[in-house]
């Protein structure tokens, strides 16, 4: 590059419409591109963050606007490359086409990462384009690089899974406060209670985000399969000799960077965990979860759900009963039988049956059934906090791993669709009035 084309570039091409410190960040990241020495390269990694965090909104909305127009490979070079390969599939034709659309964008996304601190700011770079995407589709592109980025720099090779504990640095501590999406926690002796002898806490980080968990898992050692949350997060209960404990109960999980979204931490963690766990207590013989329904009550309210209970002779009962989960504070005085009943039969269905696609449509049991799990038991009134009564009634779901299963599972769930669950579950599920709805339509 001539001294006349470096200096065209470091000052930056004008544009229209473009604040002054928008067009500094950019001239600064063509300048980058075009450098080739580590050193200067770093520095000005780091100048162009620097510039970047001093973005106000308005400003950060133009810069992933430029992004997203040009730094895209070219339309016309792809082209004539990807013509190149059709009619000559040599392997040099593919790696210049590779290299065509491997675009200018990543590259530069690459070297800021150079700059210390590099990875922790692309991840909020991604987390402030992930808001804006509903509003500019465009930058979808620069979602889609970031994220191609990251699949390769967080993979499994470079986390380390770590047990939290009441020695953990504080700071580390204060993110689990700040980050808890299940079950909040109520300040420090609601945290010491999750962290003592009878529990356990594990979290992965990445290098490049020191003291930044990036998923963390809680975890109760029980006798039994647990069935209610509310004793495992009284801060006033006895702590349990661990020894004695025959069930691992996972009964959060919580994923920590909203920038890493799209990138699976969860399965590896609570297969992790689980072997970890087996080694620390042999007498461990069930690892299960106590999960949220978190989309059942969104689901039964919903115009498909309505069509189809309002099928049958008992339609009106049916709804006179379910009217009923509208009050607050309905399930603390004498709940009718035949409302738990049908509640319970049809949040078994809808675990089973209610699709996205060829998956469960409920987020949770996608990702626990993906993950290998077996559906095991629901449980009446597991999660009687606010959030709890709003998102499912109450009701809560064991998803139990039985390790010599999980790998079996996993496989069949993906080649089929195939839930496994136990026969309880599916007994519920096809005494609920949808089971006999659908027969119908059927029939029809």
């Amino acid at each position: 590059m001539s001294a006349a084309s470096f200096l065209r570039r470091l000052l930056g091409r004008p544009r229209a419409g473009v604040g002054q410190n928008t067009q500094h960040l950019v001239s600064l990241c063509e300048a980058l591109l075009g450098e080739r020495g580590e050193v200067s390269g770093a520095a000005l990694a780091r100048q162009a963050l620097t510039a970047y965090q001093g973005l106000d909104e308005r400003s950060r909305e133009e810069f992933f606007d430029i992004l997203a127009k040009e730094f895209a490979p070219s339309p016309e070079a792809v082209g004539r490359a990807a013509d190149a390969y059709r009619y000559d599939p040599t392997p040099q034709n593919l790696i210049q086409l590779q290299e065509i659309v491997d675009s200018a964008r990543q590259e530069l996304f690459r070297r800021l990462n150079m700059a210390t601190g590099g990875t922790a700011a692309l991840v909020e770079m991604r987390r402030q384009v992930l808001r804006g995407l509903k509003a500019h589709p465009a930058w979808s592109a620069i979602d889609a690089d970031l994220l191609h980025l990251f699949r390769s720099w967080f993979n499994r090779g470079f986390l380390r899974l770590e047990r939290i504990d009441w020695r953990t640095p504080a700071i580390v501590l204060e993110k689990l406060i700040e980050y808890e999406a299940v079950h909040a926690v109520q300040g420090w002796r609601d945290l010491r209670r999750r962290l003592e002898g009878d529990r356990r806490c594990f979290a992965y980080f990445h290098p490049q985000l020191r003291d930044e968990p990036l998923i963390f898992i809680e975890v109760a050692l029980t006798r039994g399969i647990s069935a209610q949350v509310q004793p495992l997060l009284d801060i006033t209960s006895p702590v349990a000799a661990p020894a004695l404990a025959d069930c691992a109960i996972f009964y959060s999980i919580t994923n920590c960077q909203e920038g890493l979204r799209g990138i699976s931490f969860g399965n590896l963690l609570i297969k992790q965990v689980a072997e970890d766990l087996k080694g620390e207590f042999p007498q461990l013989r069930n690892f299960a979860t106590l999960s949220p329904i978190p989309g059942f009550r969104r689901w039964l309210d919903s115009a498909e759900a309505r069509v189809r209970l309002s099928v049958g002779p008992t339609a009106e009962q049916r709804f006179a009963l379910l009217a009923a989960i509208a009050q607050p504070g309905w399930h603390t005085g004498e709940v009718p039988e035949a409302l738990q009943k049908l509640l319970m039969r049809l949040c078994a269905w809808y675990l089973l049956h209610a699709k996205q696609g060829a998956e469960p449509l409920d987020p949770v049991a996608r990702f626990h059934l993906g993950n290998g799990a077996a559906l095991e038991r629901l449980n009446w009134l597991g999660d009687t906090s606010e959030s709890g009564m709003t998102r499912s009634a109450g009701m809560m779901v064991n998803y139990l791993y039985r390790l010599d299963e999980v790998e079996r599972n996993h496989e069949r769930y993906f080649a089929d669709g195939t839930v496994a669950a136990s026969r309880a579950v599916e007994k519920l599920a096809r005494k609920s009035p949808l089971a006999a709805a659908e027969v119908k339509r059927t029939e029809a």
